[in-house]
């Protein structure tokens, strides 16, 4: 299959904003797709590339070589490529990567390009990640959707779920099962914005209230003295944090599935700042991070994924003693869970988590069992520059770059694509368009006027930003009209909030 094909039904399901037609357009498309393709077609269609990583980011994908008159590429040679360059280190592997970036972009043409460098740089925002094309893979294969979701929970990537689907059926996707050593996608929460909220939208008579860490998402797989640790991302990272194996390889079990976080603290048992602990995770060695764990998947042979939480808690408070554990609360009063989200924000946690205790772990997820509260925080800043949109963005202004106020003018600390509705983005775009000093093709400068309002939850430590930090999920709330530049906040107030 031609990356063309490919490129065509991406736009078309950017296009549009029904669910149906989405489905029916990726639907169309897979069963389209040649077996040795499928896995590739889905993976990229879910917006992700099979290879974990390239070594390839925007800045190596802003100057590319005209683009080919007509298609000729076929998705297994992009994946191919792609495989080489995965694999190429050393001295002069940078050259050689962007010589074969290079020559596989001079191939493709000016829609193809477009396609592959938002897949590559992680910005394909069609609308059809995962839980579309769940129901796509349904859909092509004539299969219940409850089948290719429950397969879907034991497998990371998307493309063997289609491949078995596509291929062999029900019967196929009944074979993916819960295996210790295998990752599964983890269960993720929803939002509120207060635990009056999220405990009001639960609608149970109780709620769990679970410790929010400021750490990075582990799940740990223990097989004998064998212990994994994975990501949320469900990259293998057990050599970076010999801590959590060493304490996990310890827990008076013979297998065992955990979720939790790992995490920095110091001497007095305050977390450190999350860049300390993503920096300890960088890199093998890494010893000083500690697990804290708030589910438990497995123990002993027994299956907990689909059983109720107030089940798995009781598991894991019976295995993992209570300083390898998240704090909880069991509660049916709102103040009493609205308390204990206070004394975590000033324990120095990110917030906490309100909980179904009778819900089962919904594997990949983002159900209403699970709601998460956080402190938001909000600043001023102005757009320093646009980034144009792709996918369904595409011809639109879309990612801003954001700036706050120092004493010689302005200083970049991220940027956000995120809050944008369909209307703002029309207005920013004819509204940066005015303002433009410069248009490279991909990024427009602007002259630094516009003051918006950022929604983020917390500030961390950058050397890739010149003010030395950087919002943590940042998103735009509304423009500023009413403010200059001039009373924007200052790179000094973000410091002080970090």
């Amino acid at each position: 299959m031609q990356v063309s094909q490919l490129a065509a039904v991406s736009t078309a399901v950017a296009a549009t904003r029904s669910r149906l037609e989405k489905r029916a357009l990726i639907a169309g498309l897979l069963t389209a797709t040649p077996v040795d393709e499928i896995d590739i077609a889905a993976s990229y269609l879910s917006g992700t590339l099979r290879q974990r990583r390239t070594g390839i980011g925007w800045r190596g994908l802003s100057d590319l070589p005209p683009p080919a008159a007509e298609p000729s590429v076929q998705l297994a040679e992009v994946d191919s490529t792609l495989e080489r360059i995965s694999g190429l280190s050393g001295v002069g592997s940078a050259t050689a990567r962007k010589r074969e970036v290079q020559a596989l972009f001079a191939r493709l043409t000016d829609d193809e390009q477009q396609f592959l460098r938002a897949l590559m740089t992680g910005g394909v925002r069609q609308g059809a990640l995962d839980s579309v094309m769940l129901d796509a893979i349904a859909a092509a294969a004539d299969v219940p959707l409850a089948a290719v979701r429950r397969a879907a929970m034991f497998s990371a990537p998307t493309g063997p779920v289609a491949v078995a689907a596509l291929t062999g059926g029900a019967a196929a996707l009944a074979e993916f099962d819960l295996v210790v050593g295998r990752p599964i996608r983890p269960m993720l929460a929803s939002s509120a914005p207060n635990v009056a909220d999220a405990v009001a939208g639960l609608g149970t008579d109780s709620v769990v209230v679970d410790t929010k860490l400021d750490g990075i998402r582990i799940q740990v797989h223990k097989d004998g003295d064998d212990v994994l640790v994975f990501t949320r991302s469900l990259d293998e990272i057990s050599d970076r944090l010999p801590g959590v194996v060493e304490a996990v390889r310890g827990l008076p079990a013979s297998s065992l599935i955990l979720d939790g976080e790992a995490l920095l603290v110091d001497d007095a048992g305050r977390p450190r700042p999350f860049q300390d602990t993503a920096s300890e995770t960088a890199s093998a060695g890494g010893t000083s991070a500690r697990p804290f764990f708030f589910d438990l998947l497995s123990h002993d042979g027994d299956a907990f994924l689909e059983r109720p939480g107030t089940d798995r808690w009781e598991r894991l408070d019976a295995v993992v003693p209570a300083a390898m554990r998240t704090a909880r609360l069991t509660t049916s009063d709102p103040e009493e869970a609205a308390a204990f989200f206070t004394a975590a924000v000033a324990a120095g946690q990110e917030g906490v988590i309100v909980k179904d205790p009778g819900a089962a772990y919904a594997a990949g997820r983002r159900g209403a069992a699970w709601v998460k509260v956080k402190p938001r925080h909000t600043l001023d800043l102005v757009v320093l520059a646009v980034e144009w949109g792709s996918g369904r963005r595409r011809g639109l202004l879309s990612n801003i770059h954001l700036g706050a106020r120092t004493d010689e003018g302005f200083v970049m600390l991220g940027k956000t694509f995120k809050g944008m509705t369909d209307e703002m983005l029309a207005w920013q775009t004819e509204r940066f368009t005015e303002l433009s000093t410069g248009d490279d093709g991909w990024v427009v400068t602007v002259r630094p006027e516009q003051v918006v309002e950022i929604a983020f939850d917390g500030v961390q430590r950058s050397t890739r930003y010149p003010g030395g930090v950087a919002l943590r999920f940042a998103r735009v709330l509304r423009y500023r009209d009413d403010k200059t530049a001039a009373e924007a906040d200052t790179i000094e107030a973000v410091r002080a909030l970090w």
